[in-house]
């Protein structure tokens, strides 16, 4: 038996819908452990594009059982569109294979309504660059105890008494923004109509998880957004709303630490980031625009251009420190191709000293300059390109710089977004 994490190690969207999609062959059962529909997880199989916001990239393996843990909110609305644009491609969608956390919080029409008007009421300056799906809200109601869990969706009479007592204080600050009340009527029965479809999908995910490793399967932790977006460990205040390091896999679906068994990282070739926040490497020139162009960098959720920018190997070292990482998936290197020489972040300097790591003070990665090492590039398509061995040189030796300074093997190398263009890679190769 082997129990796998898996994480981004950046700022998301690295390509973790591919990789659990990849890796989910392997494994017999594949948890989402945090975060909301304010991800997305692109995967292309066989020429077929499936863009997935909650659930695990695992379900387009058949006979595989995909579990939505306690640590994610769930807005019922979109779990059935997704539900429903799967089974429109032909993926069983059955409650036998998809199943949710009786403990996983529900999105509320007032914590979407909520998230907008906040950002809107914001100065360009002080936003954060939220999705608006209400994501922050939810977390915030759950840590305030007055959340609505899936379970309560069991009992009508409990999800309406529970919005009669939330209203009040949502329609107040909604008001402050100059926004209509809601109404408790409208709310209860825009949530049960999607809600009631949920209910036989619900179930105790930890004994799930702990039946199966009892019966000796493999088991996938899958993060959603990336690990400096958490919220304690993240630049904040410009991250999610819930914890993305790896340790919080065992919390996020009501499992002991000691089954997280490897954790692997899926590292971006290059660097991206949505919305605002600091970026040290972020590219504003011709080569960040050849990243963005060649790399398709556009959010799969909100549809917003991703800065661009050189790899971070100092951030890098904070998500192994933080994650304890024991391998990493290296993605996207076929985007490289073209540029004649590339360039990585291996410190910073900060107030007259060098960092390997972040510095921890207030907004010290907005004021950090980024001390580069250059390698030299490649020409070659590499999407062609189906074994390690067949690499050209310098993309070889990309890698293996980057293994080194962090200390971990790579394990996975990616050369484009298909099934079929990703392979391992064996230690010391």
């Amino acid at each position: 038996m082997s129990n796998l994490v898996i994480v981004g190690a950046q700022w998301g969207d690295e390509g973790k819908g591919k990789l659990v999609d990849l890796l989910s062959g392997d494994m017999d059962i594949i948890v989402r452990f945090q975060g909301g529909n304010n991800a997305g997880h692109t995967v292309i199989v066989g020429g077929e594009q499936y863009i997935l916001h909650l659930i695990p990239s695992g379900i387009l393996h058949p006979g595989k059982v995909c579990l939505i843990g306690n640590g994610v909110v769930l807005d019922p609305t979109v779990f059935c569109q997704e539900m429903d644009t799967l089974a429109a491609k032909g993926v069983e969608i059955s409650p036998a294979r998809l199943k949710i956390s009786y403990k996983t919080h529900i999105i509320m029409p007032y914590h979407r309504a909520l998230d907008i008007a906040r950002e809107k009421a914001k100065s360009a300056a002080n936003r954060i660059g939220t999705t608006g799906r209400g994501i922050g809200p939810c977390y915030e109601d759950r840590v305030g105890r007055t959340g609505i869990r899936a379970a309560d969706l069991c009992e009508p009479d409990v999800v309406r008494r529970k919005i009669e007592l939330a209203l009040p204080e949502k329609n107040a600050l909604l008001a402050m923004y100059g926004k209509p009340e809601l109404k408790a009527g409208a709310v209860f029965d825009e949530v049960m109509a999607a809600g009631a479809r949920l209910i036989p999908h619900l179930t105790d995910v930890s004994s799930e998880i702990m039946d199966g490793a009892a019966k000796g399967k493999n088991i996938m932790f899958e993060g959603a957004q990336g690990v400096h977006l958490d919220v304690d460990h993240g630049t904040y205040p410009f991250v999610t709303s819930s914890n993305t390091v790896a340790s919080n896999a065992a919390a996020g679906c009501g499992v002991p630490a000691s089954m997280l068994d490897r954790v692997m990282g899926i590292v971006k070739a290059y660097t991206t980031r949505v919305g605002t926040g600091p970026f040290p490497t972020e590219l504003f020139d011709e080569t960040g625009a050849h990243l963005q162009t060649c790399g398709a960098e556009v959010g799969a959720t909100t549809g917003r251009v991703r800065r661009c920018g050189w790899l971070d190997i100092a951030l890098l070292r904070e998500t192994v420190r933080l994650c304890g990482l024991t391998e990493i998936a290296f993605t996207k290197l076929d985007v490289l191709t073209g540029l004649d020489e590339i360039k990585m972040a291996t410190a910073y300097e900060y107030k007259g000293r060098s960092y390997l790591y972040p510095p921890q003070t207030h907004n010290a990665l907005a004021e950090v300059v980024p001390i580069y090492e250059t390698l030299p590039g490649w020409n070659t398509p590499l999407r062609h390109i189906g074994a390690w061995e067949e690499l050209p040189a310098p993309v070889q030796a990309y890698v293996r710089r980057v293994e080194e300074l962090l200390g971990v093997p790579v394990t996975i190398v990616s050369v484009g977004p298909d099934r079929d263009e990703t392979f391992s890679r064996k230690a010391g190769a």
